[in-house]
């Protein structure tokens, strides 16, 4: 029986692998109960890269604590270090050679190695994404970034076999080249908190190997002659309290360089939790927008898991993309 493939990838804060797979298994559940006739094979794929980097950060925490009088003088200490240091910290490690590198092989083990290895896209098989957060720049970097071409790479022990196995990676899926016909095909994008739409900077100041966008471009169009013209579902949830979500409708153009992207790429933003507590409701513009985000928007990055509507939403397009 043909399979649909549910590749998740965690974010920041999240540094148990059961904790992750449990967060991730109840969203599958929402997912399955949400597929009304099953005629595909439904299996999940969990990449947990967040061992990665613990030590450093710690490093750097205990480095503020030994600055005792002045560090006790700063506001928001506890949001400093355990959620701007978190996803800072998570960002500039994975874009050093040596962590990225480690992640890039935990990729290529748990997904390619052994989630997608009975992978048989003859018989149909597809892969679907869901990110959260800062995996899911880390997903992409891996896919779409230049970065990763470079030579220098092979002359350091450390990345020796780094760009043989991103190009493993590429290969793996669809559309991607130098193989653009092999490979499982995307069937859908499901992205969760996610920073991706910063990531536009890079098209606009000029050539850089964290340029996400031609091959991101080379995929969906690729993609889109293998869907016979039907453009790839992709659905983008944000908690309005979350400060670390951003949109993406009016973002695609800029992040795939065409102005006729919505041919190749079906975008939507879901917003999921209300835009301001009904009891915060008469706070002053700078509670509310300032103030509020330090207050709950590490509990609303987080939200996305357990929640009905993204379970409903992503199990409404797997259910959709096995109908066609």
């Amino acid at each position: 029986m043909p399979t649909d493939y549910i590749l998740f990838v965690h974010g920041v804060k999240t540094h148990d692998e059961k904790e992750f797979r449990r967060i991730a298994t109840l969203l599958l559940d929402g997912i399955k109960q949400s597929i009304k006739t099953l005629n595909r094979q439904v299996q999940p794929i969990f990449f947990f890269w967040g061992n990665q980097g613990i030590d450093a950060q710690r490093n750097l925490v205990k480095g503020f604590e030994q600055s005792e009088a002045k560090w006790k003088q700063f506001w928001f200490r506890d949001f400093r270090t355990e959620q701007i240091l978190e996803f800072v910290g998570d960002a500039a490690l994975y874009l050093s050679r040596h962590v990225g590198s480690n992640i890039v092989r935990e990729f290529h083990r748990q997904v390619l190695e052994e989630g997608l290895k009975n992978a048989d896209p003859n018989q149909g098989d597809r892969l679907h994404f869901v990110t959260h957060s800062w995996g899911t720049v880390i997903l992409f970097d891996m896919l779409f970034a230049s970065r990763w071409e470079d030579e220098r790479l092979d002359h350091d022990t450390s990345t020796q076999n780094i760009r043989a196995l991103v190009q493993n990676i590429r290969n793996a899926l669809f559309g991607l080249p130098p193989l653009p016909d092999r490979g499982i095909p995307l069937a859908s994008i499901h992205t969760m908190g996610s920073p991706i739409a910063l990531f536009t900077l890079l098209t606009m100041t000029g050539e850089s190997t964290n340029d996400l966008s031609p091959k991101l471009n080379e995929l969906v169009k690729n993609l889109y002659v293998q869907r016979n013209g039907q453009p790839l579902p992709w659905r983008n949830f944000a908690h309005p309290g979350d400060p670390i979500a951003y949109p993406l409708e009016g973002i695609m153009p800029q992040l795939l360089k065409q102005g006729d992207s919505d041919k190749y790429v079906q975008i939507e933003d879901i917003i999921n939790g209300k835009g301001n507590p009904a009891n915060l409701g008469n706070l002053l513009p700078f509670a509310r927008q300032r103030l509020l985000p330090l207050l709950s928007g590490g509990e609303a990055h987080g939200s996305y898991w357990a929640n009905e509507v993204v379970a409903k939403t992503i199990g409404s397009v797997i259910q959709q993309s096995m109908q066609k």
